[in-house]
């Protein structure tokens, strides 16, 4: 068993995944109750290939989704 994937001694390893399991938690699971497992897990995977991915805007990325941004990065790798 492993309890963090952090190094030791470097807090920041771990921020991007808190940051995220905090905003799934405030923008989709507090405000539902799930009959069954299933059904979560199918909430969460749509909210997360759907909405996170390809539509929320992010300010980081310069305020794009994280699949826009990806698309830039590598559009600009194929023209430097």
């Amino acid at each position: 068993m492993q309890s963090s994937m952090s190094r030791r001694g470097d807090c920041y390893d771990n921020a991007p995944m808190e940051s995220f399991w905090g905003t799934l938690k405030t923008e989709l699971t507090f405000h539902r109750r799930y009959q069954t497992r299933q059904e979560a897990m199918q909430d969460i995977q749509e909210y997360i290939e759907i909405f996170y991915n390809r539509q929320r805007k992010q300010k980081k990325p310069g305020y794009l989704s994280p699949a826009a941004y990806e698309r830039r990065f590598y559009q600009l790798q194929k023209t430097a």
